[in-house]
């Protein structure tokens, strides 16, 4: 018994390995890892890549409030808004709220749709319909407007619409988790397990959870995307924390100050851009993901 349990931790492990490798089999795939590697980097190094405090008001060497300066004068890489902030620190400073608010969202978002599909699959039963009742209140919820209300009623946070996001969109993982678990169920390695008495936490730990772990990892991909694009909907609208610096801030500043009106392109085009290349990082990661579960597909 000791020599065949050590013999199956590392197939268990392997089997864990191998669901959350990364797809870089898929060129486009490879693209969005490498777009979400260069901004983890700069958020994570943002102290040293951003030349100025995003909210400090900077003078030129007049001593003249630096509004509006274009981009390369003064030093300043991308320019000032129409408070003297310098733009390019914004950038990179933005980073860092939209990868914590990505990050978080899609981790909360794949670990609570994976716990409800394999409860709801395993288990079937009145375990089954409460869950999969509450994921269709869930699907009946807009998704946006209930972000919307949840910001507006509490304390301006990032972490309220981080929780705001997780509360709707595990409603997604939770069904296709569901439905991987109900055919996984039914294997013959499963029924072994049972019939040998294996317990059923050991059998969802074991024989199911490493099977289902690329479709979390499918969705907490997508879900990155979604709540980045969120939380730059909600700072646009006012209703995201005034203390921190996000991409949408800056697009909601710029909207304010009338940029597009006076062509200040430099002003609201990169974070624009931020957000579009994190956003389509996350959508190749999820083709690459999709690939490794349906291969099927790439014939």
């Amino acid at each position: 018994m000791p020599e065949a349990a050590v013999i199956r931790k590392p197939r268990v492990l392997s089997r864990v390995f191998s669901a959350v490798r990364l797809p870089v089999g898929d060129p486009f795939a490879v693209v969005g890892l490498v777009i979400y590697a260069l901004f983890i980097v700069t958020a994570l190094s943002a102290p040293l890549i951003a030349p100025y405090d995003p909210t400090e008001i900077l003078y030129t060497e007049n001593y003249d409030l630096a509004s509006d300066l274009l981009p390369g004068e003064e030093g300043h890489v991308l320019g000032t808004t129409s408070l003297g902030r310098d733009i390019f620190s914004q950038i990179v400073w933005g980073a860092r709220s939209a990868l914590l608010v990505g990050l978080t969202a899609a981790f909360m978002v794949a670990f609570i749709g994976s716990i409800v599909g394999l409860l709801s699959g395993y288990f079937g039963g009145w375990v089954d319909a409460l869950l999969m009742r509450l994921a269709d209140v869930a699907f009946g919820i807009p998704f946006l407007p209930f972000v919307i209300v949840i910001s507006a009623f509490s304390e301006p946070s990032i972490w309220n619409t981080v929780i705001a996001m997780a509360l709707v969109l595990w409603r997604d993982t939770g069904r296709v988790i569901r439905s991987q678990v109900l055919s996984l169920r039914s294997r013959g390695y499963v029924e072994a397990a049972r019939v040998s008495g294996s317990s059923d936490l050991k059998i969802i730990l074991r024989h199911i959870t490493p099977n289902i772990l690329p479709l979390s990892f499918l969705y907490g991909s997508i879900a990155i995307g979604w709540a980045i694009l969120t939380e730059a909907s909600i700072s646009f609208l006012g209703f995201g924390d005034p203390d921190a610096i996000s991409w949408g801030f800056m697009l909601q500043d710029a909207f304010n100050s009338q940029a597009l009106a006076r062509q200040a392109y430099h002003w609201f085009i990169p974070p624009g851009l931020a957000i579009i290349l994190v956003v389509s990082a996350g959508f190749f990661i999820s083709r690459g993901y999709e690939n490794l579960l349906f291969p099927k597909l790439g014939r």
